[in-house]
């Protein structure tokens, strides 16, 4: 089993409540016809989260989220970088001092920071995405102050022993041999990744390239730190059993004293046009089923054809949201082809997303004969476009994960942490269910047509090693 410290970083910004519609598809007729009986009665301008913020006088922002149910609270504090943001050559920096911050500042002892958070009743974790790095602890309500405590000391404070970097440095260096250079699936993605964004640094892995890792210093992690992890590049989100006043009296008293630093631009290489498919075929003795894997450039909420944002998340569901999705329903259940078969669309991103299809072959089927069937649902797609029923049951799936989402503390502060961080407000977050809801079939057939572009597409073969390959 690998240390603690190894499975503290997620490659992946989530989505928000928009990844939640993965659940639906394994939920009872029962109880989406019980979702149908929420929606009918949910004020049609309602809010999702109905957070409150204000700003703090050295740039931070805070935003509160209300939720009584139980008498327990989760901090958040998001940082505007991430990945993409590594300087040249030393890929693997945002995530290896997301690493380093639980190394300990001048009161807290290495890797006592999330002692203290268990000892407490609570947990802790953070994750690094291409776009942001973020930190949360949930504990019981009147622990509150106490992770504020923490949070804002070693946000101003981090105190790094040679002692402590370079031990961690070998840490990331073995995540990366666990998950990804042991991994073939792993290994095909990035490998597509790299190819799909031609300049932009997406091309580049969270976790980073590993002889860039291996040369990553004591130095490289403070002068990031010094350069980044400041109040007015910070977001704090708190929810659950809180008040506002509350939570401003804390933000004032623990944060408020720390001061804010110039902040660089975000200075990224931008895409040039994309004007030829690419194909990448990995071998494996690992791999024991092919796989089929195709990604396509896509705009963002906030980068491209933006327009195509909204109407791109509901072309999502329709072809894989569920049993009777186009992909699932044809080619899975009615022609028994492939295994499985999905389509994702990575939305949230700063700078471009992705459109992503996918599947495993049935039996004999081979990956070729998977990718002309999956070929050939897209071409009837464009040629005859969407059905108002597959628009209005796309809909209704998409708009109740915003019900589900209020399940949850952490997901809430999800959303608008990653709608902050990304080019959002707090007003798209929270106007998100009225616009999938005025998508309109019309506007999903264009988003199609922008995106099945295969001059702007990378697709990925993962195979067993022939028998002369294998070890």
């Amino acid at each position: 089993m690998l240390p603690l410290a190894q499975l503290r970083a997620v490659h992946h910004c989530f989505a928000g409540f928009y990844i939640l519609r993965r659940r639906l598809a394994s939920y009872s007729v029962f109880a989406l016809l019980l979702m149908g009986v929420a929606l009918s009665i949910r004020p049609a301008a309602a809010g999702i989260f109905n957070p409150e913020s204000f700003t703090l006088a050295n740039g931070l922002t805070v935003v509160v989220l209300i939720n009584d149910r139980l008498p327990v609270v989760t901090q958040m504090v998001w940082y505007k970088v991430g990945a993409a943001d590594d300087p040249p050559g030393k890929s693997g920096l945002a995530h290896f001092l997301e690493h380093l911050m639980f190394r300990g500042t001048g009161d807290i002892a290495p890797g006592e920071f999330s002692r203290i958070v268990s000892r407490n009743g609570g947990v802790d974790n953070a994750f690094t995405s291409s776009d942001t790095t973020a930190y949360y602890q949930t504990v019981a309500a009147d622990r509150l102050e106490l992770v504020m405590k923490l949070e804002s000391d070693r946000m101003a404070n981090l105190a790094l022993d040679e002692k402590e970097v370079l031990p961690e440095r070998q840490v990331i260096i073995e995540e990366r041999r666990a998950r990804t250079d042991n991994n073939p699936g792993a290994l095909l993605r990035e490998q597509m990744n790299a190819m799909q964004y031609l300049n932009h640094p997406y091309h580049i892995p969270i976790i980073g390239w590993r002889h860039e890792m291996a040369g990553l210093t004591r130095d490289d992690a403070i002068a990031f730190y010094k350069q980044h992890y400041a109040p007015n590049n910070a977001i704090l989100i708190v929810s659950g059993d809180v008040t506002v006043a509350k939570v401003r009296e804390l933000a004032e008293k623990y944060y408020g004293p720390i001061k804010s630093v110039d902040i660089p631009a975000r200075a990224r290489r931008q895409e040039p046009p994309q004007i030829a498919a690419r194909r990448v075929t990995l071998e494996s003795d690992r791999v024991r089923e092919p796989q089929f894997s195709r990604s396509y450039l896509a705009p963002s909420y906030s980068t491209g054809a933006k327009e195509h944002a909204y109407a791109l998340q509901v072309l999502d569901t329709i072809l894989s949201g569920g049993a009777t999705s186009r992909l699932y329903g044809k080619l899975v259940v009615k022609d028994e082809i492939a295994n499985s078969v999905s389509a994702s669309y990575d939305v949230s991103n700063y700078d471009w997303g992705t459109f992503s299809l996918g599947g495993q072959p049935r039996g004999e089927v081979t990956v070729a004969a998977l990718e002309a069937a999956v070929d050939a649902e897209i071409a009837l797609l464009l040629k005859d476009g969407v059905t108002q029923e597959e628009l209005d049951h796309a809909k209704k799936q998409l708009i109740a994960s915003s019900i589900y989402a209020l399940d949850s503390l952490r997901q809430g502060a999800q959303t608008i942490g990653t709608a902050l961080t990304n080019g959002q407000s707090i007003a798209d977050a929270e106007a998100w269910p009225e616009r999938i809801e005025a998508v309109t079939v019309e506007q999903v057939n264009a988003a199609a047509r922008h995106v099945f572009d295969m001059t702007q597409s990378v697709t990925g073969y993962l195979l067993p090693a022939k028998p002369e390959k294998r070890s």
